[in-house]
Formats: structure tokens, C-alpha cells, sequence
């Protein structure tokens, strides 16, 4: 196999000599409508225009207002949030675990408000029984017995009388 020599490619024009230009590059012609966003005319440093990708420039913007200070309710309410949320959560499971006493409480109450209600109304039954048969005599009236007592001076005899009607 022959030994190959390597060649050395030259290119035909100048290109790095800084003051070479073509004198016949045909440039293809683009308009401003077919140009992308973020694309733009440049010049290079050797003075051909190209187009390339650039930076957009950010427009100024206005300056920010001076903040203003935060109002002294806002703080407060911030702040007691948490605190009012982590109560009403203290208050359900305390109110879980508390249940069962306040079931047997509940019982307890209606128990006694029944034993209320039958201390009252038993004898206001019995009385209203009585009154409907009588006092268990044969004739149906009652006796009403009257007793009159008088006393003169502090430490006076006393004298009274019994009537039976």
C-alpha cells in the first residue's frame, strides 16, 4: 500500500485577513416580517451584517412603591389564628375523650328531673284520688275540726276551744 501524503486545504479566499471583503456574496434578502423573535441585525467586529440571536433588552421598570407597614390588626390576627384553631382543636378532643361522662351526666339528669316530677306529682294524685272518693266514711261528709287559742299579756294563761263541724 503507497504511503499517503497529507495535503494541506487552503481556502481560496482571505477570510483572515481583517480588512478582506467579497466583492460578489449574493445575500439573501429577509423581511422584517420573517424575522423570529429574539432575532436581530447585527455587525460584527469585521463590519458584516448577520443575523443572529440576541438578548432582549429589558424595558426599566417602574420602581416599587415604598412598602407600607403592615397594620398593627393584621399582625394580631395572624398571630391569633393558629392559636384560636389549635384551641377549638384542644376543645374537640378534650369534648372525645369527655364524652362518655357527659353521656352518663345526661342520664343522670333526665333521672333526676323525673324524680322531681314524681316527688311533686304523687302527692297531688293521691290528694286529687282522695278528694274524688271521699275520706272512706260511709255517709261521704268530712269532719273539719276549728281551734281557737287566746293568751293575754306575756305570760298570760292561755284559753282555747275545739269545734267540730
Amino acid at each position: 500500500m503507497p504511503s499517503e501524503t497529507p495535503y494541506e486545504i487552503t481556502p481560496t479566499t482571505r477570510y483572515s485577513d481583517p480588512y478582506y471583503r467579497p466583492t460578489a456574496v449574493q445575500q439573501p434578502v429577509i423581511l422584517p416580517a420573517e424575522v423570529l423573535p429574539g432575532v436581530d441585525w447585527v455587525t460584527l467586529p469585521n463590519g458584516v451584517r448577520t443575523l443572529a440571536y440576541t438578548h432582549p433588552t429589558q424595558t426599566p421598570t417602574a420602581p416599587a412603591a415604598a412598602s407600607q407597614p403592615i397594620p398593627a390588626w393584621a399582625k394580631t390576627t395572624a398571630l391569633l389564628a393558629p392559636t384560636v384553631g389549635g384551641g377549638i382543636a384542644a376543645a374537640g378532643i378534650g369534648l372525645s375523650y369527655a364524652a362518655p361522662g357527659l353521656i352518663a351526666m345526661s342520664h343522670a339528669l333526665w333521672s333526676a328531673a323525673a324524680l322531681v316530677a314524681a316527688v311533686i306529682a304523687v302527692p297531688v294524685l293521691l290528694r286529687t284520688a282522695r278528694r274524688t272518693t271521699g275520706s272512706g266514711g260511709a255517709s261521704g261528709s268530712t269532719t273539719h275540726i276549728t281551734q281557737s287559742i287566746t293568751a293575754t299579756g306575756l305570760f298570760g294563761r292561755a284559753n282555747g276551744t275545739i269545734n267540730h263541724r
